[in-house]
């Protein structure tokens, strides 16, 4: 993992005469106030890709994401698993099962691992896929399932206790805009990486409700994906570990309301944003020019994926601990300074 909190510490900057700089860097890119529009935010991830196999089955590249480097699938209870894999042999000799992670039982027994897509276990949780022919039982590391709370529980902005809130969509009376389901997450779970830079933990909502478990987080994987195609972009493979820091991932509603210069219908409630600082100079510190490398990086990876566009905003002002750059995937390209 690569969390070295030393990369906070940031460098002292002359906002004035270097952002200047960085304006003019960025060439084209204009910024302006944010027009929060609203998307669905859970597209599944695609699927298909053949890699050798040396087992029963193993994941295809597609499993995880274009980045290669998305680590965690997502699936309402009991709906269709879109978990790509290569076979040895032929796959209607196959079974699969379900063991939750931690675990070494399965949670049902094996059933037959035809053409269509697996069903997921009935109770939220993390799962990992375990693939069985002839009594042989092999349990696949990778991806991990996160099977989540269906968003219709969520009872009186509340979900066994932990306090989410009312969505803007609720209160205008629109039954589709909003998250599927909410990712349910117990201190046991928070170490387990989502992607290859970042764990569960980075996107917990930051409010005050730290004795209150398990926590819900909703969570994108389109924006996993982008934000791996952005360290992806800047690390070109030259450094052992890239150093990132999640300033603030999920915000619930109930969150949101109270932070300061929020907007109402933040995409961060949604798990499709995410505020990022990276010592992308590898320096050891974090400064505007990380910050401008950084955005220069989700501008070439908007322009290779256009369905991955979305909003960018740079945050520069005294306020805040040290420069860092909003990034989502909400589907229409915005920019903006904060």
């Amino acid at each position: 993992m690569t969390h070295p909190r030393d990369a906070r510490r940031c460098k002292a900057t002359s906002i004035g005469t270097l952002g200047l700089v960085a304006l003019a860097s960025l060439g084209v890119v204009q910024f302006f106030s944010p027009d929060y529009l609203t998307t669905s935010p859970f597209a599944r991830l695609a699927s298909a890709a053949t890699l050798p196999s040396s087992s029963l089955a193993t994941p295809t590249a597609d499993a995880f994401g274009r980045s290669g480097n998305v680590r965690l699938l997502f699936a309402l209870p009991g709906a269709p698993v879109e978990f790509p894999l290569s076979f040895t042999g032929s796959a209607d000799a196959l079974s699969y099962e379900w063991v939750r992670m931690g675990d070494s039982a399965a949670t049902a027994p094996a059933q037959p691992l035809r053409a269509s897509s697996p069903l997921a276990p009935a109770t939220p949780g993390f799962y990992h896929l375990a693939v069985v022919r002839d009594g042989h039982r092999e349990l696949l590391g990778a991806p991990t399932l996160a099977v989540m709370v269906p968003f219709e529980q969520k009872v009186s902005g509340s979900l066994n206790g932990y306090r989410i809130g009312t969505y803007l969509a609720e209160l205008r009376g629109n039954v589709h805009d909003h998250p599927e389901g909410f990712v349910e997450v117990r201190p046991e779970d928070l170490a387990l990486e989502v992607t290859k830079h970042l764990r569960i933990a980075d996107f917990v909502s930051h409010e005050d409700q730290g004795d209150v478990w398990p926590k819900y987080v909703a969570l994108n994987p389109r924006l996993l994906d982008k934000l791996e195609l952005v360290f992806a972009d800047l690390d070109h493979g030259r450094r052992p570990y890239l150093a990132v820091d999640i300033q603030s991932g999920f915000r619930a509603p109930a969150y949101n309301a109270g932070v300061r210069r929020a907007a109402r219908d933040s995409r961060h409630q949604y798990g499709d944003a995410a505020d990022v600082s990276v010592d992308a100079d590898g320096d050891g510190q974090i400064t505007m020019t990380d910050e401008l490398l950084v955005m220069l990086a989700v501008e070439r990876v908007e322009g290779a994926h256009p369905d991955l566009a979305g909003g960018m905003g740079l945050y520069i002002s005294r306020h805040y601990r040290h420069p860092y750059v909003h990034i989502d995937a909400r589907g229409r390209r915005t920019r903006w300074t904060g």
